[in-house]
């Protein structure tokens, strides 16, 4: 099953918002498999963001940890295709347009599941269905995806 990561997954795990919530997002991502969980590259853009504005890092700091998302997991691109069905999931759907991208994104690269705090839980488009990795009792599909072990 194909997974798609969104920007506060990547934040949580980079110690944004404390080390609470920087153990339990460490622990989902080092249980993703690599091979099937994916980064839209709109995220990475977000995540540069937050990590300079937020949490006062420099820019080369935001930049090496990007790298190494991006060593970590595959990287989906934005193309006029993804931005297009972007535009059409914002305007039929009331999504923010960047949020649109990286669902449309996902879609794109035939994932399952996005998992985000921040979009609209359990909504399904385009074959993907975004799940919140931080609540309890843990998704079906996100228990299926880590092989049914427990959550923290």
């Amino acid at each position: 099953m194909r997974v798609a990561l969104d920007t506060n997954v990547l934040a949580y795990a980079e110690g944004v918002n404390g080390i609470g919530r920087r153990d339990v997002a460490l622990d989902l991502v080092r249980r993703l498999p690599q091979e099937t969980t994916v980064i839209p590259v709109q995220v990475l853009g977000e995540l540069f963001n937050v990590l300079v504005r937020k949490a006062g890092r420099s820019r080369s700091d935001a930049r090496d940890a990007l790298l190494s998302w991006s060593d970590t997991f595959a990287i989906v691109e934005t193309s006029s295709k993804v931005m297009l069905s972007a535009i059409d999931l914002a305007a039929d759907h009331h999504f923010g347009i960047w949020d649109a991208v990286i669902l449309s994104a996902a879609s794109n690269a035939s994932c399952r599941l996005l998992l985000s705090e921040d979009l609209q839980a359990d909504f399904t488009w385009g074959g993907v269905t975004i799940i919140d990795p931080f609540a309890s009792p843990r998704h079906v599909l996100l228990d299926a995806l880590l092989g049914g072990a427990p959550s923290p």
